[in-house]
């Protein structure tokens, strides 16, 4: 007998929900099983999914195949349908022990997949976190409550919900107890959070709190928010703070006002620049990537060029772009359709703009001294994200001062 494999796909946040079912899994005592947890991003992501599935299933013919995730969640009868695929588990079930006890004992039904809308509660004080032996996540948050166009995540994790602020601190006390040097805070719509708990609190009191309350911890990240959202707690973190690390990922996904109207945002383009700009100006070392998709329905070129634009106007550094890809259900899948050649080609034009950021991100750092958070003996990361390269070996989860010697590829190089 063997312990449960696990494949995992998509985000931070399902990397975090997998490491709670690699445990939930294992304590129910369920061996010989291959869990898939699913991505349902993009069309991409599902077909991805289910190729891995059907990898799996020739690398692993005697054990049972589970699948779960965000696109199980969205689309529980076509996984079900699947001849490689024994059950099929909702994002909410996938959290409960319950759920893996039944399927060690054989008791349960080979579907089970609930209202994600009705649920009101996030599973999040399940493990401490997960990562390397550096950096650690912690889940703060977790579904959303708005409904971009092109946007089926809602569909696969329900409303927005927050981990209490009060479990959020305990987690990360504990953490850097374990000598964890930096924590992410994670989650789906994470400038969301607190919204549905007493007293509506921000997110900008909860990172205020944990850093009070958590001196000891070095370095407090945050992963992707939505810019429009930002409160003036949160700034004056990014002012005050700093163990807040300098850089910020924006939920942007385009440059152009109409676009954005069409997806249903709820920024336009002068509300990024305006904020990029605010940041900056307390906190002149921040960097920013951003989301941004290319191709959307009715997408001009003119269109596309403010997208372009938009890199350079808020010196964008790290960029995910995303070719738009249709998904079932949503209204964008309705709008008139950009060709697909011209959306990889936007695509490309966008990626291309990016590693020119990056180029100039890096170059302007030769000189200059960087605190490293070392993932590795030989690599390790800027505050800023950047990676960096060593010539010695350094101890991992270390913060080693460094002075920035050259640039290599994407990374920089560094002496000690």
């Amino acid at each position: 007998m063997s312990a449960p494999i696990l494949s995992n796909h998509g985000c931070r946040l399902n990397a975090y929900e997998t490491e709670a079912i690699r445990e939930l899994a294992a304590g129910a005592g369920l061996e010989d099983v291959v869990i898939v947890n699913t991505c349902a991003v993009t069309a991409e992501a599902v077909r991805k999914g289910r190729q891995d599935i059907r990898r799996l299933r020739r690398d692993h013919p005697g054990a049972r195949i589970v699948v779960t995730g965000c696109a199980a969640q969205t689309d529980p009868d076509g996984f079900a349908a699947m001849d490689e695929v024994d059950a099929v588990i909702g994002n909410v079930e996938k959290m409960r022990r319950e759920t893996w006890a039944g399927l060690a004992t054989g008791g349960t039904e080979p579907v089970q997949v609930d209202d994600i809308m009705s649920v009101t509660e996030t599973a999040g004080h399940l493990i401490d976190g997960f990562g390397t032996r550096s950096r650690a996540y912690v889940q703060v948050q977790n579904g959303c409550d708005h409904r971009c166009t092109f946007c089926i995540i809602p569909y696969g994790r329900g409303n927005s919900r927050s981990v209490p602020a009060g479990v959020v601190v305990d987690q990360i006390r504990r953490l850097t107890e374990r000598g964890f040097n930096e924590v992410v805070l994670t989650g789906v719509d994470l400038t969301s959070w607190g919204a549905d708990l007493p007293g509506r609190p921000r997110l900008g009191d909860l990172v205020l709190r944990i850093l009070r309350l958590v001196p000891d911890l070095p370095r407090l990240r945050i992963s992707s928010i939505d810019s429009i959202e930002v409160d003036d707690a949160l700034m004056r973190a990014i002012a005050e703070q700093d163990r807040l690390m300098p850089h910020l990922h924006l939920s942007l996904q385009h440059g152009a006002d109409l676009i954005l109207k069409r997806m249903k945002r709820r920024h336009l383009r002068d509300d990024a620049i305006r904020f990029v700009e605010a940041a900056r100006r307390l906190r002149p070392d921040m960097t920013f990537g951003a989301d941004i998709i290319a191709g959307f329905p009715t997408e001009t070129e003119a269109q596309f060029a403010d997208s372009l634009r938009l890199v350079e106007e808020c010196d964008l550094t790290w960029l995910h772009v995303f070719p738009y890809s249709p998904r079932a259900g949503t209204p964008a899948a309705r709008m008139p359709a950009v060709d697909g050649a011209t959306i990889r080609a936007r695509a490309a034009r966008l990626r291309a703009a990016g590693e020119a950021a990056v180029s100039r991100h890096l170059a302007a750092q030769v000189g200059r001294d960087h605190a490293v958070l070392m993932e590795s003996p030989r690599m390790g990361r800027t505050a800023q994200f950047a990676e960096v390269a060593f010539d010695t070996d350094q101890p991992v989860g270390a913060i080693i001062p460094a002075r920035i010697t050259g640039v290599a590829g994407r990374s920089l190089t560094a002496s000690v």
